[in-house]
């Protein structure tokens, strides 16, 4: 009977032993599965942080690459209103020059937006030369002919008095008619 009791007793205490044994593996088991859960859940807040972080900074360099695109944008705009407003000016500038050498005279607003008119210089100087034709200053119509354009070229400059004289050619002939139909009369 004492042995009976003996096996018994160290039976249960093998028992006891094992269940120990077994009661620390699962903790252990579940120390591991707590600690692996805290490193997956680490590492998926790492992960995420990265990810905001790329699609800020995604974001940033989208914003500065828009912003660069509008301001290339605004810098061409304003070029070609620059360019706009030079090709305007360039054609006032000419269309005032051919007005003022027109034989109308150039039209020039005043203060209160209505157009005078005004008597350019080459036709002053073309009233001169008949004055000087009229009273018969000169003997031949080549001296009266290059003493104008001696006057006319000294005022202008070479791109004008290249335009005024190709204007004034068949005013010249014309003149020349004239003054021989009045040493003829």
């Amino acid at each position: 009977m004492l042995r009976t009791e003996e096996r018994q007793r160290l039976a249960r205490e093998r028992r006891e032993e094992r269940e120990k044994q077994h009661a620390a593996k699962e903790t252990q088991i579940l120390e591991k599965e707590r600690k692996a859960k805290l490193q997956y859940e680490k590492q998926l807040e790492e992960r995420q942080r990265k990810l905001k972080e790329m699609k800020q900074k995604e974001e940033q360099r989208r914003a500065a690459v828009e912003e660069k695109r509008k301001q290339k944008i605004e810098e061409e705009k304003e070029r070609y209103e620059a360019v706009l407003h030079r090709t305007l000016e360039r054609s006032q500038r000419l269309e005032t020059r051919q007005k003022r050498w027109s034989w109308g005279g150039s039209v020039t607003p005043d203060s209160e937006g209505k157009t005078a008119s005004k008597r350019s210089p080459s036709t002053a100087n073309l009233k001169q030369a008949e004055a000087a034709v009229s009273k018969g200053l000169s003997s031949s119509p080549a001296a009266l002919l290059n003493a104008s354009d001696r006057a006319r070229r000294s005022q202008l400059s070479p791109l004008d008095s290249g335009i005024i004289s190709r204007l004034l050619a068949p005013t010249q002939a014309s003149l020349a008619r004239s003054k021989s139909a009045a040493t003829l009369a």
